[in-house]
């Protein structure tokens, strides 16, 4: 029997080796060591300085941004805004084509009741050190009333606006602020597409080719075609604490999951097959092929080369499997 176990064992793990995908080169993880920074909320990789995160608490702390060097794990510059007034409930943070940082202070704890939420925009620093700018308030409001949401993200092309809403009432959404956001006026925000996830957080990749929206445990990815989300399915998302944040790695090939709580982990999960965004996908210097433009494409009916070669170990495993179990059932000859 010790056998039999063991060959069912090794059919495990033989299909588990064939058919995993080979995930990205994933960059390394860090824990925000600072202790000011105890609800990060939200999370955006920086354009103009590498390896530094944009974060920021949640409620409760004022009109601060920390950059975190994700190398050390350390604050190395915190940005006070002024020309504001006081933040009620910042969920999220995004960093738009116009080199502006873009806060949403979207949340709403008592469940959707106040009647306009604001966005906050200040330029992204050329130098990381504690300093004070003045940024633009604009206010926000939703078509179809007031929402409760934490996930606000800039199109990284167009420099659209979206804000998904948590689920609620049936169900979240994604709502498009106007094309350029006005100060002085209210923004209305309006439906695009549902949203059948508690969301959290969201972010699109560098090229604008995908949106990953996630919950506290679990996460989709979605093709971003004429300013509309299409749905390719789950994503992998790591065990923390209190998921609360994501965004895109500069490269694409990343995502970066971050928590709330004190010396919370930023995780990293590497996207792999049509998840990656499109540029990414057909970069040979990445050791990607060039995408078929000819307008031939892959069937969605082809069957992925590592699923064949699966199903053919697991056969066999299972051959092997049932041979043991007929020899066992024969015994020793007497």
């Amino acid at each position: 029997m010790r056998s039999l176990l063991c060959a069912a064992g090794a059919a495990g793990i033989l299909w588990s080796a064939s058919v995993a995908p080979a995930a990205a080169d994933e960059p390394d993880g860090f824990s925000i060591s600072d202790p000011r920074i105890t609800e990060s909320s939200g999370l955006a990789a920086s354009r103009a300085h590498p390896g530094i995160y944009w974060t920021h608490n949640d409620s409760d702390d004022g009109p601060y941004v920390y950059a975190v060097d994700s190398r050390s794990g350390r604050t190395v510059a915190r940005i006070t805004l002024r020309g504001i007034g006081a933040p009620r409930d910042v969920e999220a943070i995004s960093l738009g084509p116009d080199g502006n940082v873009y806060l949403g202070d979207i949340g709403d704890n008592l469940g959707g009741t106040w009647d306009h939420v604001w966005i906050y925009r200040f330029p992204e620093p050329k130098t990381l050190r504690d300093a004070t700018v003045t940024a633009t308030q604009f206010t926000v409001k939703y078509a179809d009333g007031p929402r409760d949401a934490e996930a606000l993200m800039v199109h990284p092309k167009t420099g659209r606006v979206y804000i998904a809403s948590k689920k609620q009432d049936g169900g979240g959404a994604l709502y498009a602020g106007p094309q350029r956001l006005t100060a002085g006026a209210t923004n209305t925000f309006r439906k695009v597409a549902p949203v059948d996830l508690w969301v959290t957080d969201g972010a699109f990749s560098p090229d604008g080719t995908r949106l990953v929206l996630r919950s506290y445990f679990g996460a989709r990815i979605f093709r971003w075609q004429d300013g509309r989300p299409k749905d390719l399915g789950s994503v992998g998302v790591p065990i923390q604490q209190q998921g609360e944040s994501v965004t895109f790695t500069p490269d694409g090939r990343t995502l970066m999951y971050g928590s709330e709580g004190a010396d919370s982990d930023v995780k990293p999960v590497g996207l792999s097959d049509g998840q990656l965004p499109d540029t990414t996908r057909s970069d040979p210097e990445n050791g990607d092929p060039a995408d078929n433009h000819s307008g031939k494409g892959t069937s969605d009916t082809d069957l992925d080369p590592s699923f064949v070669k699966g199903a053919m170990v697991l056969a066999a495993a299972t051959a092997l499997v049932v041979g043991l179990r007929r020899l066992l059932r024969r015994g020793p000859k007497r």
